[in-house]
């Protein structure tokens, strides 16, 4: 069910006797119906709104929990609550599974993660996540088609958007369907250029000598804040970048 037909699913009572908790969904179904909130924004505290209606906390994270269970809200821990965004309109670039454009073309797909794990950032990653987060999550991966290394990707993951990132198994399914399963896109940044790449990335990819990559750099946002950076690094002689508009 999408998010239009759960708001009307989910539409504001009358006017009539009505629990505390009710009042508040009502107000905050009401602004997200007018376009007053709008998807991915982050709508006010629950002190905010407990000072509004002169309700208890308690009663607001009730209505607020709700909302979230329906879908309709989405809550970063030591973030906020956002907007919940509909996963299947919201984003704006079309950011493909790897493992699945390789099954299209009837060929098999394997990773290797080299490494996957908590991190302190230096300063150039840290100011690319707006300098929110004192520690990220990093992983290093190798993709293969038909035994071909085709790329390593090298990512920097929002600890407050996926907390359970370390937990998941990337030899499995990529990262990329894991973030946009778990926080739809609500904005991209990108860049492609040609890299000689440093020795280690050359051997991971088995380059020959002086052979450029294709790189695609890519920062995505989601929930109002960075979700990932991540860069792609491509054999120059063995890929490329294609596509429509």
């Amino acid at each position: 069910m999408n998010g239009p037909d759960r708001l009307r699913q989910l539409a504001p009572r009358s006017a009539l006797q009505t629990p505390p908790y009710a009042r508040v969904k009502d107000y905050v179904l009401k602004k997200i119906q007018s376009g007053a909130w709008t998807e991915g924004e982050m709508i006010p505290s629950e002190s905010q709104l407990a000072a509004q209606f002169g309700l208890s906390r308690m009663t607001i994270n009730r209505a607020l929990r709700e909302l979230t269970a329906d879908q309709i809200l989405h809550r970063v821990q030591g973030m906020g609550t956002f907007v919940a965004m509909d996963k299947y309109q919201s984003t704006v670039v079309e950011i493909r599974s790897l493992a699945r454009e390789i099954a299209e073309r009837g060929h098999q797909h394997r990773a290797v993660v080299l490494l996957h794990k908590r991190i302190r950032p230096n300063q150039r990653i840290r100011t690319k996540f707006e300098h929110r987060h004192d520690e990220l999550f990093h992983s290093i991966i190798v993709h293969y088609e038909n035994g071909a290394a085709i790329q390593v990707e090298n990512r920097y993951v929002n600890p407050a958007l996926f907390p359970d990132y370390l937990a998941e198994d990337f030899a499995q399914q990529t990262p990329n369907e894991y973030l946009t399963r778990i926080a739809p896109i609500q904005r991209v940044e990108f860049g492609i250029e040609a890299v000689t790449p440093d020795q280690e990335t050359s051997e991971r990819l088995m380059m020959g000598r002086n052979e450029p990559c294709l790189v695609l750099n890519r920062r995505t946002w989601s929930f109002g804040q960075v979700a990932s950076i991540v860069g792609l690094w491509h054999p120059g002689s063995r890929y490329r970048f294609s596509g429509s508009f």
